[in-house]
């Protein structure tokens, strides 16, 4: 029989190891303070709990899913992306993938979607600052060209659908400022593909597909503004308290922004700048009319923030369809949004974990052929740290 050790305690079962006493002591000391306030904040949600429903009530704000027709259950599928920067001696490697993954499907489906349900992108790089902004963004259009694909009637994304304009717009701002990156040049050979993209989504024009976007963190206020909510509470984290299990709330129009949609499309290439730019002026049209629903489907579950666009939120047929999306694909108390895009998350998480591996194996194929000191491309691909994102 072979017998087994204790195994070795790790971070979580140790949290504090590392740390000295002394600061420990005093972190749980301020913790008393942090109670008082939070419940505090509790405290207040729950006294005013009744009239604020009451105002939701009365602004024609507050409706259940049951007043809505029955349709059959949809197919859904998630999409989601990340990217890592791994920052050696000599150089960068960096990647970014978007997946795609299938949600729990009705048991008479039986569409049949081709591989691949994923796009990567793997290169090395000079050391500069600013390859995570270009690497987000071209991490971002990979999502969107994925998720026009799948032949399902609901796609879920993850984030708000603002998110790739602001994140276009910072890219291809950096973009001019390093030609010389392999990951600048692939942005701006793919921009007008992930604008198009980004286009069919926010018009949703095709009545046997929805797209949503489910962001997880927001701090926008659209209903808190409207009903003059307190400042110190978001829309989202209201709401999860005073919409009941089946309600949701009337669509309404997204939080205008500070400064006026803008893109700045001189780094993009002469050929194809003029039908960037008319795919910018109609997305800048259809991000004023993003629709923001807020919907709980179950008890356990939090509001979820749902973004569409008008095309889906007026039309009652696909409305009906996407809440039943939403209500299908969160069945289970284990997982806190849609099924497929927990398992998307799940899946792009582990591209940071895996580029030290990938890292590994590209110094020993090197090493396999390299004819001077072995020791210099090891000393070269040597890594100090990785930078990811989602």
């Amino acid at each position: 029989m072979i017998e087994h050790g204790p195994m070795p305690a790790t971070s979580t079962d140790r949290p504090f190891a590392e740390l000295p006493a002394a600061l420990v002591d005093e972190v749980l000391q301020r913790t008393e303070g942090l109670s008082q306030k939070l419940l505090a904040d509790f405290e207040q949600v729950r006294a005013h709990r009744h009239e604020w429903r009451v105002q939701l009530s009365q602004a024609g704000l507050l409706r259940r899913d049951s007043e809505l027709a029955y349709v059959p259950i949809p197919t859904a599928c998630g999409v989601d992306g990340s990217y890592a920067i791994e920052r050696l001696l000599a150089s960068d490697l960096v990647a970014a993938a978007a997946v795609a993954v299938e949600g729990l499907t009705p048991p008479s489906e039986t569409r049949y979607w081709p591989e691949p349900r994923h796009l990567v992108f793997v290169e090395t790089e000079a050391h500069e600052a600013e390859t995570g902004t270009i690497l987000r963004a071209l991490m971002i259009g990979m999502e969107l060209e994925l998720g026009t694909n799948p032949p399902h009637e609901v796609v879920f994304l993850d984030g708000s659908l603002t998110t790739p304009f602001i994140y276009f717009n910072q890219a291809l701002n950096k973009a001019s400022e390093v030609p010389h990156l392999q990951v600048a040049k692939r942005l701006l050979q793919q921009i007008k593909g992930y604008l198009g993209a980004y286009y069919t989504i926010l018009s949703s024009t095709r009545t046997d597909r929805c797209w949503l976007a489910v962001p997880k963190y927001t701090t926008r206020r659209e209903m808190g503004k409207a009903l003059n909510w307190p400042d110190t509470h978001d829309d989202r984290g209201l709401l999860s308290h005073l919409l009941e299990p089946g309600e949701f709330t009337q669509p309404r129009t997204l939080q205008s922004p500070k400064e006026p949609w803008h893109l700045n499309l001189n780094p993009i290439p002469a050929e194809t700048r003029d039908a960037a730019s008319r795919l910018s002026e109609r997305i800048i049209a259809l991000l004023d009319e993003i629709r923001v629903i807020y919907y709980r489907p179950y008890p356990w579950l939090p509001a979820l923030r749902l973004e569409t666009s008008r095309a889906v939120a007026d039309t009652p047929a696909r409305l009906a369809t996407v809440l039943h999306g939403v209500r299908h694909q969160c069945g289970t108390p284990a997982v806190m949004e849609p099924y497929p895009l927990y398992m998307a998350d799940r899946m792009v998480k582990h591209l940071p974990k895996a580029i030290p591996t990938f890292r590994q194996v590209t110094s020993q194929r090197i090493a396999e052929t390299y004819q001077g000191d072995i020791g210099d491309v090891f000393l070269g691909l040597h890594g100090y740290r990785t930078e990811s994102g989602v």
